[in-house]
């Protein structure tokens, strides 16, 4: 029966049903197969702290909003002269220009799309005016469409980040130098191919154009830098952090570029709106999903497995292996899910694995989704893939020869970032996100035998045999004998605390001789307890 619900299921997405109906009906009939469970269980956690209590959840639409706003202004234009201005001099200077202003829209759109139509509609033609290749330049703009998905405010980290329940802020700075090596790696090649080319032509650096060009997109490249300050010194909050980008977007959108008419906000909320209520969906119904697979433990059971292969009584090698593995799989998840359907069913079933395994929540998450942005180009079924076809006019096939060259230096970069994990974590506290694995926790010493009694010399006049005595005589609190007198005696008298101190660290057999004096084995071979000793100061204490 389960493998007959799980076969039409699989048909069922094969032929265009909604992922969300997909992830809806798993739910209902997995939660309905369990006993003394309704079907109504798998809205359990929807309506938890897990999802619809979430405070991050407030932050989709808001950044949504700011990313569709932008790409309906000017943004695109002025990012595209600002990088040209900046950078054209350079060898395949053109080519760098579209991975900078693809890695920024992108930060803003999450790799929805959006940005291969915007930024690569505009660059695309006049990347084969300038005699680059088309097939590389079908590539670069296809790539670009992805970038950018490691730096603030990007929704896939917001994302991660709520689903894993981490810190959001420490997510974008774990992403910033993996990010940077990213695009880094491409923009070698970008250089590469235009030394290569010497038709390609190269734009004089003029200063007073880039200036100019700056100033005109001051206010948009101000934004990034303003939101990774208020989240890194703790002024604004995530969710805070969200409603400044909306606000702030809109205002300079509307009233200081005026790119944008105020009538013309309503199909922009409509539209981005739109996008978010698909995404909500699809996430409601993949928590749910989820939810019956962390009940039916399938984590465990994905560790045990695991286990079987890996080596864990070597973390170091338990780790290599593990990130290996998950690399492999998750490159084949980006392939045929969408970013946001694949971090919400996914992140719950990896996380516990990698936790037991010693990796860091952090660097975790900058892994998944640099695997995830790779996969958005991997053919045969990379969503890029489809979008570049359908807005350029190419066949997908050509399309899969395009990206190779950017898929593999893109696994370079992944290489790097999955095995130094140091890229990640450098700007975090120290200790963030660590995770001890069970086999590096330290047993708990074995119980130390008891010594056995040693003999006990008398002390000497006015030593533990006064101390006794004072505590024997029974006075009241307010007498002479009693507390008081054992006061005095430690602050005044026979010699104070220093008198005390070395009876005890003295010849006369320090705190074991004590414990038996206070106990009444005053004297060697002593079987029955004196009349004073503890329990006297038990009595004078209760009094």
């Amino acid at each position: 029966m389960d493998v007959l619900i799980v076969v039409g299921l699989i048909l069922l997405a094969l032929l265009g049903s909604p992922l969300l109906a997909i992830f809806a009906a798993a739910a209902m009939i997995l939660f309905a197969g369990l006993e003394d469970t309704s079907i109504t269980g798998a809205a359990a956690d929807i309506f938890s702290e897990k999802f619809a209590e979430s405070p991050l959840l407030v932050t989709i639409p808001l950044f949504t909003f700011a990313g569709y706003l932008m790409a309906e202004s000017g943004t695109p234009q002025r990012l595209v002269r600002v990088s040209r201005a900046w950078f054209g001099w350079m060898p395949g200077g053109l080519a760098m220009v579209c991975l900078v202003a693809s890695a920024f829209f992108t930060t803003f759109t999450g790799g929805s799309g959006i940005t291969i139509v915007a930024i690569g509609g505009l660059l695309f033609p006049a990347l084969l005016s300038e005699k680059y290749p088309e097939r590389f330049s079908l590539g670069l703009v296809t790539a670009g469409g992805s970038l950018g998905l490691l730096f603030p405010p990007s929704l896939p980290i917001v994302l991660f980040a709520v689903v894993a329940g981490i810190e959001v802020e420490k997510m974008f700075l774990a992403g910033l130098l993996p990010g940077v090596v990213t695009i880094f790696a491409l923009a070698v090649y970008a250089a590469f191919v235009g030394v290569k080319s010497p038709e390609i032509p190269r734009q004089k650096f003029e200063a007073k154009e880039a200036w100019a060009s700056l100033i005109a997109v001051f206010w948009e490249l101000l934004l990034p830098v303003l939101l990774i300050a208020a989240l890194a010194f703790g002024v604004l909050r995530i969710h805070e952090a969200a409603a400044f980008t909306a606000l702030y977007v809109l205002i300079i959108e509307v009233f200081v570029y005026k790119d944008v008419k105020i009538k013309a906000l309503q199909p922009i909320v409509k539209e981005s709106m739109t996008m978010v209520g698909a995404i909500l969906a699809i996430l409601a119904t993949a928590v749910g999903f989820t939810g019956y697979l962390i009940q039916a433990e399938v984590p465990m059971k994905i560790l045990a497995w695991m286990q079987s292969f890996i080596d864990t009584s070597d973390p170091v090698q338990a780790q290599i292996m593990f990130l290996l593995v998950l690399n492999v799989f998750l490159l084949v998840v980006g392939m045929l899910m969408d970013i946001f359907s694949a971090i919400v069913v996914v992140v719950p079933l990896v996380l516990p694995v990698a936790r037991q395994l010693g990796v860091n929540d952090y660097h975790l998450g900058i892994v998944f989704l640099l695997n995830l942005e790779i996969g958005y180009l991997t053919p045969p079924v990379g969503l890029n893939l489809f979008i570049s076809s359908f807005r350029f006019g190419k066949p997908v096939t050509a399309l899969y020869k395009a990206v190779l060259p950017f898929i593999g230096l893109l696994l370079v970069a992944l290489a790097v970032t999955t095995y130094i994990p140091s890229l990640s974590l450098m700007f975090l506290p120290e200790g963030a996100g660590d995770n001890v694995p069970a086999s590096q926790v330290e047993a708990a010493p074995d119980p130390v035998e008891p010594l056995p009694d040693a003999p006990i010399e008398p002390p000497p006049s006015g030593g533990l045999d006064d101390l006794e005595g004072l505590l024997d005589e029974g006075g009241d609190l307010e007498g002479g004998g009693g507390l008081d007198a054992l006061e005095q005696e430690l602050e005044g008298g026979g010699g104070g605390l220093d008198a005390l101190e070395q009876e005890l660290n003295g010849t006369g057999g320090g705190l074991d001789a004590l414990e038996q004096e206070l106990n009444g084995a005053g004297g060697q071979g002593a079987t029955e307890p004196a009349a004073g000793g503890l329990d006297a100061l038990e009595r004078e204490l209760a009094e």
